[in-house]
């Protein structure tokens, strides 16, 4: 006979974070028979059963649904009935047992919920400040704009699990900063909304308006078994019933997507009713969806739906008390945000929250510390750069997987916005283009930027830099004026996303460039002449090549390629006069090199004389003063697209 110890086994394991073939491993026992277990079919023995609860970190009776010590076990699963109610603490593994693969404070790479991090007993980088300065704020609805991968859904999941009034959570926040603040008292005291568009993606409108409802009934599940305890009257229970039930219908029809623009509200208004109190709503990634739907060509077809959630929550939502919203830019503003006369936007330029996304460098030393990973200047390169308000942050992301492969590479890509990029850089035309072609060169831009202004609704190179800088492509270096901008690209991780921009932009094969700037680096260059050649030869016809300046502008886009092992310069004062591109190498191990550019209208003219030419310039104006080790002088000689490159090697004594 079955009974219920399946479902709570199975309810377990999901809330570890474990899929049944890990279960199966740790057990050490074959997938087939682990399977029986959950579905009940065939009870593991007594021995089987004190594995399974080292492995969960759970007492026999906790899988059984039967501890008399805890208290409203729904908290944890709302979703199934327990034979005996309790909020879930996390049970230490038994003494002299050793749990495998479960070690304590380890990372939990790209865990966003809180109370699963917290309670796998995971390292976690202390952000709970931030409620302090939420609860604190003037504002009652706040946007958050940060780029992708930089904490937000965390944070956001880290401030709806402190004030839900459904949950047990002072466990969770022991030894973190707001234990020893005196808003412990605010801990679990109001009805919450949390909505998550993080994974709102959908390939078509239809597909758009299921996900919408789908993450909205989720939160109707999760407060239905209240709501059917006879609190509320009859006519305010069936209307919330309605609103579940429309929402878990299959298909998009028009009630259905009716439904969608006024669910949220309605549940506000229950919820107050219900516990007496306003709510407070956390909306993740909200902008997730307008992104999606504007890339795949159906935003006129869902702008109305997403227009009437979103307003009806925030613009004269009588039960709403704070609200939250986290997203990369502003968008939607004569739809939703006009009106909203109690929003605040925090973009990346701004100080509220300054230090609540990203790692400061106190943050990552203390990390790799944990993690036995060495702090380095070149991981600051690497990954640091970013500048909220006025704090120097390092991408978590990027760090984490760093402390946990020790192999320092890029991890963070914002494909979503390279798509607009792109579009952009074929769209905005040269007033654009040069711009790009600066921050290639120089490494640095003074621009005019909107950061409240979504692209794809006012595309201009204004909002199209805002969007830029929120995405964390660029960062700002110093506010030059109201609206203006001196920026920056962040560290040499951003700059392999200019790589595979400058190839789109010179409509050439990445991999062709990256093998052409390999055989520079590694010194192979004959190679590395030929390569050049036939790229010149590949460009397409409309790419201006008129001056000597168009082939060094192509080159130095191309430089970007050899950010992990040189540092660029260009036009830099050095000797006696400017070098067109000066390479210094980051490791012994590579030489550094000076590229001189040559350019001639006449086909008369001899290459090879012109390149040598070149060479003999950067030796006698002495370009490499400020190099060490072995160093390249390198003379690039064209005409049309052909070219001649000549070169000389010297081995320079440290200064």
């Amino acid at each position: 006979m079955k009974t219920r110890f399946h479902e709570h086994l199975s309810r377990f394991r999901r809330q570890r974070g474990l899929t049944q073939a890990q279960m199966a491993e740790m057990l050490e026992i074959p997938l087939s028979i682990y399977k029986n277990y959950e579905t009940g079919e065939c009870p593991p023995d007594f021995d089987t059963l004190e594995k399974i609860s080292d492995v969960l970190e759970c007492s026999l009776d906790e899988l059984f649904g039967r501890n008399t010590s805890i208290k409203n076990m729904e908290q944890i699963f709302p979703d199934m009935i327990c034979e005996s109610p309790a909020p879930y603490q996390a049970a230490k593994a038994p003494s002299g047992k050793r749990i495998r693969s479960r070690r304590q404070g380890r990372l939990e790479i790209g865990v966003q919920d809180f109370r699963l991090l917290r309670e796998k007993g995971a390292y976690y980088v202390d952000k709970t400040w931030m409620i302090e300065e939420f609860l604190d704020s003037w504002y009652q609805v706040t946007l958050i704009t940060r780029p992708r991968r930089f904490g937000k859904t965390l944070n956001m999941s880290m401030l709806a699990e402190f004030l839900d009034c459904t949950k047990k959570s002072e466990d969770l926040f022991a030894d973190t900063y707001i234990s020893r603040s005196e808003l412990m008292s605010e801990m679990n005291q109001y009805p919450v909304v949390f909505l998550s568009f993080l994974n709102v993606k959908p390939s078509t409108p239809e597909e758009m308006t299921d996900q919408l409802a789908k993450a909205l009934e989720a939160e109707y599940r999760r407060y239905y078994k209240r709501i059917q305890d006879g609190t509320l009257s009859e006519k305010q229970t069936e209307a919330f019933n309605y609103n579940y039930e429309c929402l878990s219908q299959p298909g998009c029809s028009m009630e259905k997507r009716s439904c969608i623009t006024r669910a949220a509200a309605e549940l506000c208004r229950t919820l107050e009713e219900y516990f007496g109190k306003k709510v407070f709503l956390f909306l993740d990634e909200y902008d997730t969806p307008f992104l999606t739907a504007n890339s795949r060509g159906y935003y006129g077809e869902v702008r109305d739906i997403l227009a009437g959630l979103l307003g009806s929550l925030l613009k004269g939502n009588p039960s709403l008390g704070k609200a939250l919203l986290t997203g990369i830019q502003r968008t939607a503003k004569e739809n939703i945000f006009s009106g909203l006369n109690n929003l605040i936007v925090c973009t990346v330029a701004d100080s509220e929250y300054q230090d609540c996304f990203g790692f400061t460098e106190e943050e990552v030393q203390r990390l790799l510390e944990h993690c036995g990973v060495p702090f380095t200047e070149d991981v600051k390169e690497m990954y640091d750069g970013y500048l909220f308000g006025d704090t120097e942050v390092y991408n978590p992301w990027s760090v984490s997987c760093y402390a946990a492969r020790r192999t320092l590479e890029p991890y963070w890509v914002n494909t979503s916005e390279n798509s607009i990029l792109k579009e952009a850089l074929g769209e905005r035309g040269a007033s654009f283009a040069d711009m790009y072609k600066q921050l290639i060169e120089k490494g640095t831009l003074e621009v005019r930027a909107e950061l409240s202004t979504a692209y794809y609704e006012k595309p201009n190179d204004a909002s199209l830099w805002g969007l830029l800088l929120n995405a964390g492509m660029v960062t700002v270096q110093e506010k030059t004026g109201e609206g203006k901008y001196r920026l920056r690209v962040p560290n040499r991780e951003v700059w392999k996303v200019f790589q595979e921009l400058t190839a789109f932009y010179l409509q050439v094969e990445e991999s062709d460039i990256n093998m052409m700037m390999d055989d520079l680096r590694t010194e192979n260059l004959e190679k590395f002449s030929e390569r050049y050649q036939r790229i010149l030869l590949e460009l397409p016809s409309y790419y201006d090549l008129k001056s000597e300046n168009s082939y060094h502008m192509m080159m130095l886009g191309m430089c970007a390629f050899l950010g992990n092992s040189h540092e660029v310069k260009s036009n830099e004062e050095s000797g006696q006069g400017r070098s067109d591109i000066l390479l210094y190498a980051r490791k012994p191990e590579f030489p550094s090199m000076v590229l001189e550019f040559k350019y001639t209208k006449k086909e008369s003219q001899s290459l090879e004389a012109l390149a040598l030419d070149a060479v003999r310039q950067i030796r006698e104006k002495n370009y490499d003063a400020q190099m060490q080790g072995k160093v390249y002088h390198i003379g690039l000689a064209h005409y049309g697209k052909q070219a001649q490159i000549r070169y000389e090697t010297y081995q320079k004594p440290p200064a």
